[in-house]
C-alpha cells in the first residue's frame, strides 16, 4: 500500500545522506523536480563549500507583488556515523504508531515534506502574493549556505519582491521563536618552553599558564551572568545574559615533560541586543592583563595568541508582525521565547527579513541518536502551514 504524498516525499528526503561534509545536490534536485511538477518556479544556487558542491534551492509561485512571505528550511543534517546509540537505520523511515524515526526527522526534513505537501494542494488557494520557499544548504555548519543565498534573493527572484517576512520550520514543538544570540567561536594558543619538568625554571609551563586563562575568562564569565537583561529575560528567561563555553583543551606530551603548548577553543553567545564583537573585546582585555609566568618559571614568559572570532549574527524580530500573528493563530499560543540555539535566521535578518521559528519537530531530538517526530505533529502540519499562509498570502493586506 503506498503512502501519502508528504511521508513518500518525507522517505526520499530521509533517504539522501545530506550530513553537511557531503553535497545535498541530489536532494535539492529532488525537492526542485517536486516542486517544479506542482507549478512552482525553481532557482538551484550552485555553491561550493570546502570543496564540495551544495546547493541552496529557492522556489516561489504567485504574483509579482510585495509583501509576500518566506517559508525556510535546511536541508543538511549532522553527522550520525559513529553516534552511540543507534537502533535503527538513520537513512530509512521507519513510522510507528506515535512517532517517525530517521536522522532529520524533527530538524528538519519533517518540516521541508510538510512545505512539499502544501505545495502539491496549494491550488485551492488563490495567492495575491508570492509565497517563497527556501531550502538550504549547511546550516548545521555556520548557515554558510544562508549566509551566501540570502543576499541572492533579489536577483534569484527576478521581478518577484523579496518578501520582508520569514518563517523557519526549526524544531520548536511549534512554539513561536523571535530571537536567537549570536555565536562567536575562537582560539587561545599559549606557547610556552619545554624542557625535563624536574627543572621547571628553565621552562614555561604552557598549561599553567592556560590556567590563568580559564581563571580569567572564568571572572568575565561570571561577570557577564550577573549583568542579566530585564528587557530580554521574558524571550531568554534562563540566560537573559552573554554565555560563555570552553569546548576543547589540548596541550602537553607527557607527565615528564613541561607543556610547551596549549591550546583552548572557546564559544560565546551574546544576547541579539548586543554587538558580538564587544565581548570578544573583553576577552582581549582580560587576557591581556594576565602575568604570562608559570608557577615555576619566575624568569620565562609565555606568549599568549588570540585568533580572531567568527561570528554568526543574532537575530531578533519585532513584536506584533503580520508573521506572529499567524503563526499565533494556527498555533493556539500567544507568548514568544528566544531560541537556545542558532538558525539560518541571523543571515536573513542581515538582508532586513523579519524572521520567526516555529516548527513541528522537537529540540530535545535534534542532534540525537534515533531521531523522531511525532507523528501527530507531522500530520498536521500541512493543515497549519496552508493556514499561514491564506492568512500572509491570500487575503488583502493589512
Amino acid at each position: 500500500m503506498s503512502r501519502p504524498y508528504q511521508y513518500e516525499v518525507f522517505e526520499r528526503l530521509t533517504g539522501f545522506n545530506t550530513v553537511s561534509a557531503l553535497s545535498n545536490v541530489p536532494a535539492a534536485e529532488y525537492l526542485a523536480d517536486q516542486l517544479d511538477d506542482h507549478g512552482f518556479k525553481c532557482a538551484l544556487h550552485q555553491i561550493e563549500i570546502g570543496g564540495v558542491r551544495q546547493a541552496n534551492l529557492v522556489a516561489w509561485t504567485g504574483p509579482a507583488e510585495a509583501n509576500g512571505l518566506i517559508i525556510s528550511g535546511h536541508i543538511d543534517t549532522v553527522p550520525f556515523e559513529g553516534q552511540p546509540g543507534w537502533q535503527r537505520d538513520p537513512l530509512k523511515l521507519e513510522v510507528t504508531d506515535e512517532r517517525i524515526y530517521g536522522r532529520g526527522a524533527s530538524d528538519m526534513k519533517g518540516f521541508i515534506a510538510q512545505c512539499v505537501e502544501v505545495a502539491r494542494v496549494l491550488e485551492a488557494l488563490k495567492l495575491r502574493r508570492p509565497l517563497v520557499f527556501v531550502f538550504t544548504a549547511n546550516e548545521e555548519v555556520g548557515g554558510e549556505g544562508a549566509k551566501r543565498v540570502a543576499p541572492e534573493l533579489p536577483h534569484l527572484l527576478g521581478d518577484v519582491p523579496t518578501p520582508r517576512l520569514a518563517w523557519i520550520g526549526e524544531p520548536s514543538s511549534n512554539r513561536v521563536i523571535r530571537a536567537q544570540k549570536s555565536i562567536a567561536t575562537l582560539s587561545v594558543k599559549v606557547s610556552g618552553r619545554g624542557g625535563h619538568s624536574g627543572l621547571p625554571e628553565q621552562g614555561v609551563n604552557a598549561i599553567a599558564v592556560m590556567g590563568k586563562v580559564i581563571n580569567a575568562l572564568g571572572g568575565l564569565q561570571a561577570e557577564r551572568r550577573r549583568a542579566r537583561d530585564a528587557e530580554l529575560a521574558a524571550l531568554f528567561p534562563d540566560s537573559p545574559y552573554d554565555v560563555m563555553n570552553f569546548g576543547v583543551i589540548s596541550g602537553g606530551l607527557a607527565h615528564n615533560i613541561i607543556a610547551e603548548e596549549c591550546t583552548l577553543k572557546v564559544s560565546y553567545r551574546s544576547l541579539p541586543n548586543a554587538d558580538p564583537m564587544k565581548l570578544y573585546n573583553e576577552i582581549e582585555r582580560v587576557i591581556g592583563e594576565i602575568d604570562p609566568h608559570d608557577y615555576g618559571s619566575p624568569e620565562h614568559r609565555a606568549a599568549i595568541k588570540i585568533s580572531a572570532p567568527l561570528v554568526l549574527p543574532p537575530m531578533i524580530a519585532p513584536a506584533g508582525t503580520a508573521l506572529e500573528q499567524a503563526l499565533f493563530a494556527a498555533t493556539g499560543t500567544d507568548t514568544t521565547e528566544g531560541a537556545l540555539y542558532w538558525t539560518d535566521g541571523g543571515w536573513f535578518a542581515g538582508e532586513g527579513i523579519q524572521t520567526l521559528i516555529c516548527g513541528p519537530g522537537e529540540f530535545e531530538q535534534a542532534h540525537r541518536p534515533n531521531e523522531s517526530i511525532a507523528r501527530g505533529a507531522f500530520d498536521a502540519g500541512p493543515a497549519m502551514i496552508l493556514s499561514v499562509v491564506d492568512r500572509l498570502c491570500c487575503h488583502p493586506a493589512d
